[in-house]
Formats: structure tokens, C-alpha cells, sequence
């Protein structure tokens, strides 16, 4: 008779991680039958189906989320038996890598219960973020999807998805637009953008293709990564891309683009040799507290939020 082996429940983790069987035999150096074999037999040993194929990927059913939870935990408490008898002293700061981020204070205060001297470090770049990352410069990291980031080397580092936010856009109050509840791409064709530079620009493949594919190519007439900046130049008249959880204000509005052409993902990574090697569970619990402390800034993205649990199975 089989039984459940660590190598199992690294697979069901990370086929949840990388939401795609391919991907994740890819990231666990396996060929994707080998991958498929070990989910059926954690799955005959269980007594159930794991994970629903959609669109969207591979999402957990309500009983692969319960053996997902169970195996983080005890992939979680491995490490941190390991970590233990290594010779290594870890104890010290805790160094956060951060993309600029609404909840950034909030989540700083969540990692302190764990570790009274968090130290950040933020960068407007995903990609910064990573290199600081995979140098050992920073411990535990929050940053968003970007073009390349599947050829990264991310070994001994605890990858989780935290959420997937659909496309948000900011207009003037002025803009006849703003009177819509939701956006169509399409319409905003012949208006100026204001987006970051290009190397500040994780998703930029992404945005063209989804310009591309409502039959334009955006007219990217501003380039700025500092937040007030941006805003004034959208309550002048142009437009921008915005994360969802933004606020409507000072001579703009959030408005949700229709059909949610993308989503960005965002992600949270625990190094396995940091001040809470063992504990990535808990920073993940830390950084679904803090998102959640600005999910009514946007009642719109509040109420997408409650209406599509998919893009956040973890948050239940």
C-alpha cells in the first residue's frame, strides 16, 4: 500500500503555486506524466479530486485546499526542523524586498509579530525585487508577475500566489467615462497613457496584447513610477492602468474594464534559509492580512472580490 511521501506533497504545492501540472513538473524537474502519476496517486490515497482544470488553470477543490494547507504545514515544519540543526545562525533582521504597495505598512506591522526588526527595501521594479531575492539581500519578498520571471532561478525560495486582481483603469472625473460602471478597453484608444518606464513595467507584454487584442496599440505619452505624479496627470485628462484595491479621489475614478481583458498576479516568496526558514506560512498569512486591509478602498473591487473566490482560494 502507498503512502504519502514529502515528495507528494511538494507536488500538490506546487502544482497550487504554479496553477498548471506543465508549469509545475517543469519547476520540480519532472516530465509532466511523471507529475500527472504522483497528483493521481495522492489523490487515490486522499479519496478525492484535488484540483478543477478551468480556464484559469488548476484550481484546488474544497478538498485540495484542506490537503494543501496540511502539506504547507508540514513542508513548512520540515524546513524548519532543518534549518535547526544547520550550523548557520540565522537570528537578526528580517530584510523585506517590496514593490510599492498600498498595504506596505500594514504588512511590515504583520511581519514584525514574527520578527521584531524587519527592515525593507523597496524598488519600483518586480524584477529588482527577485535579484534582491535570489542574492540573499532580502529574506521574504512581495512583487507581481513580470515578463522573464519563469526563467528565474528560484531554488530554496517558497513561491506562493497571493492573488490574481483583475484590470482596473483610472480616469478623469471629468471624462465621460468616469459616468460608466465598467470600461471597455477598446474605448480608450485614442487617450494619452500614463504608465512607469519600461523597466518599471512588469506585465508590459501583457498590457499590449490585451491593447492589441481590443484593436489598438496605446499611445504611451507619459512615463512616471511615483503614484501622485501619475494621478494628476490622469485627473488632467489621461488615463492609466490601476491596481484594484485604488481609490476614487482627487479628480479621478476606478473604473473596472469590462471582461477584465488581464489579471496581474502577485506573489509573496520566503527564502527556506532566512530568520523564518519553516514559517512561510505565516508570512503568507502576514501579507493576506495586510491585502485584506484594503479591499474596501474600491467598493467595486470589494464586490468583484466577494463575486470570484477563484482568484483568491487561499483567503477563505
Amino acid at each position: 500500500m502507498p503512502e504519502l511521501e514529502l515528495r507528494h506533497l511538494r507536488a500538490v504545492r506546487t502544482i497550487a503555486e504554479e496553477g498548471s501540472v506543465t508549469r509545475a513538473a517543469a519547476r520540480l524537474g519532472l516530465t509532466q506524466p511523471a507529475l500527472s502519476a504522483q497528483l493521481r496517486t495522492v489523490e487515490r490515497l486522499v479519496g478525492g479530486q484535488l484540483f478543477d482544470r478551468t480556464r484559469n488553470g488548476c484550481v484546488p477543490t474544497d478538498l485540495g485546499r484542506r490537503v494543501l494547507g496540511t502539506a504547507r504545514l508540514v513542508l513548512d515544519e520540515m524546513a524548519q526542523l532543518m534549518a535547526t540543526t544547520r550550523e548557520t545562525d540565522r537570528r537578526g533582521p528580517l530584510y523585506l524586498g517590496c514593490i510599492s504597495i498600498l498595504y506596505f505598512a500594514a504588512l511590515v506591522e504583520g511581519l514584525r509579530q514574527l520578527n521584531a526588526d524587519v527592515r525593507a527595501e523597496v524598488r519600483q521594479s518586480s524584477a529588482e525585487i527577485v535579484d534582491l531575492l535570489e542574492q540573499g539581500r532580502v529574506h521574504v519578498a512581495l512583487f507581481e508577475f513580470f515578463d522573464g520571471m519563469p526563467s528565474r532561478d528560484l531554488a530554496g525560495i517558497e513561491l506562493r500566489k497571493l492573488v490574481s486582481e483583475p484590470a482596473f483603469v483610472a480616469v478623469s472625473e471629468k471624462d465621460p467615462l468616469a459616468e460608466q460602471e465598467e470600461i471597455d478597453l477598446g474605448q480608450l484608444a485614442d487617450r494619452d497613457w500614463v504608465t512607469p518606464t519600461a523597466h518599471m513595467m512588469g506585465n508590459r507584454m501583457q498590457m499590449f496584447q490585451a491593447c492589441a487584442d481590443a484593436g489598438f496599440v496605446p499611445k504611451l505619452t507619459h512615463h512616471t513610477g511615483e503614484s501622485s505624479m501619475a494621478r494628476g496627470l490622469v485627473a488632467s485628462g489621461a488615463v492609466s492602468f490601476a491596481a484594484a484595491p485604488s481609490r476614487t479621489g482627487d479628480g479621478i475614478v476606478i473604473r473596472k474594464l469590462r471582461g477584465v481583458p488581464f489579471f496581474t498576479d502577485v506573489f509573496v516568496a520566503t527564502r527556506r534559509d532566512s530568520p523564518v526558514a519553516g514559517r512561510a506560512h505565516e508570512v503568507f498569512a502576514c501579507a493576506a492580512d495586510a491585502y485584506r486591509s484594503v479591499l474596501d478602498r474600491n467598493p467595486e473591487y470589494r464586490k468583484w472580490w466577494d463575486a470570484h473566490p477563484e482568484a483568491h482560494p487561499e483567503f477563505a
